[in-house]
């Protein structure tokens, strides 16, 4: 079953190389179970990366180049990050190429030599893929990513690759400090309708999932993710009846299972007496109240009086969902302060990544042509040559410290890059999201301490003394010394 919905891009007039001429319809949704839900064209990446191509092709430049995506530095705030967005990265990759319509458009457009674009035809990724597992953590200047392919191959994925890994990593990341924050209770992700656009926030239902969170309000991350879907109901459904408690029962005759009635529309305590004064009346005839929802004010001190009305009936079983407004600071207040609240919905903060919206990573190249490469920008300096990351651990399991090291150099250590793909092709069966949801979980709990209570403080990244001899060597022979 496939759906797929249309929309017109229209080139706009603004001094750049850009054409004017009849739009080009670009089908973004296509909603399949287990399938990534954006089609992968290759009308997704900047306009340089195709100059650049046309440039190699013109002189030849097609030897094999390794890139490596990493991360510069850490947010404030932030003592690591969680990779995501791998099994996106993979589809990708597997599907590149471009169409029969984007290659006319291409030729139509006036912006590239026809014969140039007729080789555009022929372009499948044919390259290597090394990475990280989903749900792993890791911390500056670790490659997380690395891929080996002919140059243009491996250019040319730059764009989409960084916009997948990014975003996912963005929010994994953020989903993790809140996990952290809120043990033992069930987080739900919220976020759709303040997500950036709807990739983003299916995406950001899949990376919060990823990252621990026990469910999501998003009907098509059930469909295409098969993440748990939850849900109560608005305001507004409250407010379109004329009495609250009917509204309460009306509801729960026709949602009766795993009913979770919404009840501070008017006054948060006075909610939940309709609720404990409803509830005997549905348990007589096999409807369960599972929760009630709070979702403004003092979610604390609601939640102690509603806990306090919902015991005195005898309701100890019905739980205490709260929502509104919570990032990571608020969900560890909340749990800290001992209020009684079972589970929490998480919005805008989750799906824009609110405190840490972009990170500072990048897509570079490390070889090529058999030769290390190095960037030697103020500021942006890279390491040279195609690395591997190993991670050491602590007698009580959590972990040590971390070592940067040519793929060449022999060392000690759990080896984090895993072959993913060789020659355009899988290497196997990628994790489930299930599985990689259950790593991530291990990699949350192998935290030392202090990054587990949310503190800043980072974990050592030692760059191995070969890397550090080889970029010597490289700065000498550039200075002509």
């Amino acid at each position: 079953m496939l759906a797929v919905i249309s929309i017109w891009l229209w080139p706009m007039r603004v001094g750049w190389n850009v054409c004017s001429r009849n739009p080009l319809p670009l089908k973004v949704f296509r909603i399949r179970k287990g399938i990534t839900m954006v089609e992968n064209s290759l009308l997704l990446t900047d306009l340089y990366q195709l100059s650049m191509l046309e440039c190699y092709a013109r002189y030849g430049m097609d030897a094999t180049a390794s890139f490596e995506f990493f991360v510069r530095k850490l947010p404030s705030r932030r003592g690591f990050l969680m990779a995501a967005g791998l099994e996106q990265l993979v589809a990708f990759l597997e599907g590149m190429h471009y169409s029969n319509e984007e290659l006319d458009w291409l030729r139509e457009s006036g912006l590239f030599a026809a014969s140039f674009v007729d080789d555009l035809a022929e372009l499948r990724f044919t390259g290597d893929l090394d990475a990280m597992p989903e749900g792993t953590i890791f911390f500056p200047d670790e490659p997380v990513v690395r891929v080996t392919a002919p140059l243009p191959e491996a250019q040319l994925v730059e764009t989409r690759l960084v916009n997948l890994l990014h975003f996912q990593t963005v929010i994994a990341s953020t989903a993790a400090r809140m996990v952290l924050a809120a043990p033992g209770r069930q987080l739900i992700d919220f976020g759709l309708r303040r997500a950036h656009g709807a990739e983003a926030g299916l995406l950001a239902a899949r990376a919060a999932y990823l990252a621990g969170f026990a469910g999501t309000a998003t009907l098509a991350a059930n469909r295409v993710f098969d993440i748990p879907v939850v849900g109560t109901m608005a305001h507004s459904f409250v407010q379109a009846h004329d009495d609250e408690a009917i509204a309460f029962e009306r509801f729960a005759r026709v949602r009766p299972n795993a009913l979770t009635l919404l009840i501070d529309t008017y006054d948060t305590e006075r909610g939940a007496r309709f609720v404990a004064n409803l509830a005997p009346r549905l348990a007589r005839e096999g409807i369960a109240v599972k929760a009630v929802r709070l979702d403004s004010g003092d979610l604390a001190a609601h939640a102690r009086a509603v806990r306090t009305i919902l015991d005195e009936a005898d309701l100890q079983n019905v739980r205490i969902l709260v929502s509104g407004g919570l990032d990571d600071r608020a969900l560890l207040s909340l749990c800290s302060s001992g209020a009684p609240i079972d589970g929490f919905g998480v919005g805008t903060s989750l799906t824009t990544a609110a405190d840490a919206p972009a990170l500072d990573c990048a897509y570079k190249l490390q070889e090529y042509a058999g030769r290390p490469r190095r960037k030697m920008s103020e500021g942006k300096v890279t390491w040279p040559g195609c690395k591997q990351v190993y991670r050491h651990y602590a007698a009580d399991g959590t972990i040590a410290g971390d070592v940067v090291a040519l793929l060449d150099e022999t060392a000690d250590g759990e080896a984090l890059l895993h072959p993913v793909m060789r020659a355009g092709r899988r290497c196997g069966l990628l994790p489930r999201l299930a599985e990689a949801r259950a790593h991530a979980a291990t990699s949350l709990a192998r935290l030392p301490a202090p990054l587990r209570r949310l503190q800043a403080s980072g974990v050592s990244v030692r760059i191995s003394d070969g890397l550090r001899s080889l970029a010597d060597d490289m700065d000498r022979a550039r200075r002509g010394s």
